[in-house]
């Protein structure tokens, strides 16, 4: 979930120099030094005065959720610990808060040293196992939800554990397998060279898995044990609520390019094939695209920066070959790539911005029978805070408003499913296209009074007409704001399921504000040595918002005024939503802020009791219902067959309702779909951008969830009419 409410951060001066805290020390201080800097330099933040909105008590049940939270972290398939690892390491189940208090990191080390251990142990599991074949035809059965197994006893234990999961993942590879080839057979290929017996299939079907092992086990060696106290400093951050995080230096910097949705780099999208990283695709309008030498398909040998020596990246991970590849702004980068018909290649380039088409707002003409309706597709809130003249989703959807209304639509759909948020100030004049001037949003620390945040457009609200908003589970933060806004102002109809329900704000602290200025100058000094010059950032919950009607939309979420059957309705129970954290702050509410409703919705009742008779009479939405009540059994029962003929038999049932979706989907009727007029130039680029629109528009055109959201749009007018729809409803 990208939970990413943010204020762009007001030094905090007088609070920092206040509860700044010392550190001794000199030049090559150890690395364990520096990191109780950053636990203790979390624990100032969070407890400062005017810092975390409700700090967590540092006590035994503080320290109890930090444990769990890290064992299930490291260890979550219960394949690495042992009873007797746990029994050992519950010791400090209760004590990290006073080692907190105390700058020990005793536990961390314990648990680390025991990690390090069992997963280098863990190797011999796999590989010994995998040499030799299963069999699937004997009546056995494996736990497939990990919170419902203990740990396993001792060394035999851990083993009959491993070959349990691997046999697992080999019966579904090889049952994949087999059908692949029996699919072959039934449409007559003649190649019967390459037809495999039950006894080869299943060779290569443990010979694919070992190679996932073998790469995973190679990521976990290279994960260093800074990356593992991340983790440990994560779990202290994330257990004052599920939005509190810590930074490391560069992962803050990879926050900050997914809030612009953009990058300095080439534009390239890398893959991993056969250990081998190949050019993906590239991204229209990048330094690559500009270049025109480097093409999809093309094998990445070596690395340089400008002139200097060459690194060969093979065997290295895909992570560590795209930090080769970024860099500074203007600097460049030469790639020797083997291309697809074998000749070696030198590629210079020059590094640029890169933006990512995918993270931007866009929009499309649904042609109804009622007349051309607007979508406005927003993947996230994003805005770009380190430069003034970068783009911000606000600017962008009254753009592409802009571009709609020229075409003359009479209805606009804005889609924020599977939003999980961003800006705060974009949502509030975001807002403001709609409803013009007047509060959006309300945003409270724990000891102040309420700030009501307006929007303030130059006219009025840009567009008044006909308005839907689809949310879902996956709608989070800043599009509960905007939903929650519409929706308390009658201003538009809300569509969907109960959104996600976080209702913080988040600033980004750099903590190096809570150390003392000369040991900040130290660091500074010391880049060369273990302090090195950063300590990283804390994105702090600070404050909530509520809506303008009073409400918080924190744990209970946005719910919609006309509900649609989702998919996700089948993992209710499971951790989509704030509800279900355990760290989670609680709903309240304050006084409403004062603003005027526009009541251009009409009645919502008639428009949810219009919409649920299409519902009801739909086989697809019926079939979605069926597939939800169906997985919710399945799930109370976690037991899988390691048996061949059985697993085979949930396989099928599993798949039988998909089989029927897929088969109403070919019948149904699906939406016309066209680009604006304003948008043909760009789309007409090249070819790579006319077959990315033409495969999004075809999407759209199957997703039955705007299907039904263009008729709710088209039932807006009559629903300011009193209709006896036979539901009690006048």
């Amino acid at each position: 979930m990208k939970n990413k409410i943010l204020i762009p951060l007001f030094i905090i001066g007088g609070l920092a120099a206040f509860f700044s805290f010392k550190y001794s020390g000199g030049s090559g201080q150890s690395s364990e030094e520096k990191r109780a800097m950053v636990i203790k330099a979390i624990i100032t933040t969070v407890q400062s005065p005017g810092g975390h909105f409700s700090p967590k008590a540092l006590d035994d049940t503080f320290s109890a959720r930090v444990y769990h939270r890290l064992l299930s972290q490291l260890d979550y398939e219960k394949v690495f610990f042992t009873k007797d690892d746990v029994k050992k390491l519950s010791a400090y189940q209760y004590s990290i808060d006073d080692e907190i208090k105390g700058n020990s990191l005793e536990f961390f080390d314990t648990l680390d040293a025991v990690y390090m251990r069992r997963t280098t142990g863990a190797e011999k599991y796999y590989k010994e196992i995998l040499s030799k074949p299963f069999t699937f035809n004997t009546d056995e059965e494996i736990n497939s939800n990990p919170e419902k197994e203990d740990y396993a006893d001792g060394e035999a234990g851990l083993s009959e554990r491993w070959r349990e999961s691997l046999k697992y993942r080999v019966l579904t590879k090889y049952v994949d397998l087999k059908n692949d080839q029996d699919k072959k057979k039934e449409k007559g290929s003649k190649d019967t060279s390459k037809v495999k017996t039950d006894v080869e299939l299943e060779a290569q079907a443990r010979e694919d898995v070992k190679k996932i092992y073998d790469r995973m086990f190679v990521r976990i060696h290279k994960w260093k044990d800074d990356d593992r106290f991340t983790l440990y400093a994560n779990a202290i951050a994330v257990t004052e609520d599920p939005h509190t995080e810590y930074f490391p230096p560069l992962d803050k910097k990879g926050f900050d390019e997914q809030m612009s949705g953009s990058f300095v780099g080439i534009g390239a999208r890398l893959n991993e094939e056969n250990d081998k990283v190949m050019i993906a695709s590239i991204i229209t309008g990048s330094p690559s695209w500009k270049e025109g030498e480097l093409k999809a398909g093309d094998e990445i040998q070596k690395v340089a920066q400008g002139e200097k020596q060459p690194v060969d990246i093979q065997g290295m991970e895909i992570n560590d070959v795209i930090k080769l590849i970024r860099g500074d702004k203007g600097t460049e980068v030469r790639l020797t790539v083997k291309k697809g018909d074998g000749a070696v290649k030198v590629i210079p380039i020059i590094r640029g911005v890169v933006e990512i088409e995918e993270t931007f707002a866009k929009s499309a003409i649904i042609k109804s029978k009622d007349g051309p309706i607007g979508y406005i597709s927003l993947p996230e809130f994003y805005a770009d805070f380190n430069h003034t003249s970068g783009r911000t989703c606000s600017a962008d959807v009254a753009a592409e408003v802009k571009k709609l209304k020229e075409a003359g639509v009479k209805g606009i759909i804005l889609d924020l499913r599977n939003n999980g948020g961003g800006s705060l100030g974009d949502v509030v004049d975001m807002a403001g296209i709609f409803i013009g001037k007047g509060p959006v949003v309300q945003v409270k620390g724990s000891h102040a009074a309420p700030s009501v945040l307006r929007a303030q457009p130059a006219d009025s609200a840009m567009y008044s007409g006909p308005m839907a908003i689809m949310v879902n589970e996956g709608s989070a933060s800043a599009s509960e704001i905007l939903a929650a806004a519409l929706q308390d102002y009658k201003r538009a109809v809300i569509v969907g399921a109960t959104t996600y329900g976080k209702g913080t704000v988040q600033k980004m602290v750099d903590l190096e504000q809570m150390i003392d200025p000369m040991t900040r100058l130290q660091m500074i000094n010391d880049t060369a040595g273990a302090l090195g010059s950063s300590i990283g950032s804390l994105k702090l919950t600070m404050e909530k918002f509520y809506r303008v009607n009073g409400g918080s939309t924190q744990l209970k979420g946005v719910t919609p005024d006309i509900e649609i059957p989702d998919a996700y309705d089948a993992y209710d129970d499971e951790d989509l939503g704030e509800r279900h954290n355990i760290s989670a702050l609680p709903w309240d509410e304050i006084p409403a802020a004062s603003y005027k409703e526009s009541n251009s919705v009409g009645n919502v009742h008639t428009l949810a009791a219009l919409s649920e008779s299409r519902i009801k009479a739909n086989p697809t939405f019926k079939l979605i219902q069926e597939n939800s009540e169906y997985l919710k059994k399945k799930r109370e029962n976690s037991e899988v067959s390691l048996n061949e003929s059985k697993y085979r038999k949930e396989q099928e049932e599993l798949n039988a309702i998909s089989k029927k979706q897929e088969e109403l989907q070919k019948k149904a009727i699906l939406l016309d779909m066209a680009n604006a007029p304003a948008d043909m130039d760009r789309i007409n680029a090249d070819s790579t951008s006319i077959t990315k629109n033409r495969d999004w528009l075809k999407n759209l055109g199957k997703d039955i969830y705007i299907s039904e959201t263009v008729n709710i749009v088209n039932d807006m007018p009559k629903s300011a009419m009193k209709v006896n729809l036979g539901t009690g409803m006048k």
